[in-house]
């Protein structure tokens, strides 16, 4: 018996619209008519996401909430994948959402995750900033206390 693994070429799914073999992620985003209005309105949306992700750096509260709502975002998109598998004929040419969620996960979900990461870093920044501050804080009155001790 051979243990060789046969590669079945045909079991490589055919992209729709330009015919060619979906053999990566770059592969498929490659294949996505992206001229589409709702594909534009998404993109958009992830463009002002971000924009909001990077201007509300200075108010915490405030990327509480957006942080929050993008990973509910992220958590309903198994939802919407369902939901849009089943109504794509009303707003799209081709049916981009299959039952593994690719296309969902790599054009709605990474975008709004990558968006939740800056959150963290901005928060892990202000963290280290705020602690670094405090422990200078700490070291100049111990250094006060000190020379107050000494003159006396």
């Amino acid at each position: 018996m051979s243990s060789h693994k046969v590669h079945n070429v045909s079991s490589v799914p055919i992209d729709g619209f330009s015919n060619v073999r979906i053999t990566s992620v770059w592969t498929f985003l490659m294949s996505v008519q992206w001229s589409e209005p709702w594909l534009l309105g998404l993109l958009s949306f992830h463009a002002v996401c971000l924009a909001s992700t990077l201007l509300t750096c200075r108010f915490y509260k405030l990327q509480i909430c957006q942080f929050l709502v993008m990973v509910a975002m992220v958590y309903s998109a198994e939802y919407l994948n369902e939901l849009a598998a089943m109504n794509w004929r009303s707003f799209s040419n081709f049916q981009y959402f299959d039952s593994t969620g690719m296309f969902i996960s790599l054009v709605y979900s990474i975008p709004l995750l990558l968006n939740t990461i800056i959150i963290v870093i901005v928060w892990v920044y202000r963290t280290v900033s705020t602690m670094t501050e405090l422990k200078t804080l700490q070291l100049r009155r111990r250094a006060q206390r000190e020379g107050r001790k000494k003159t006396e």
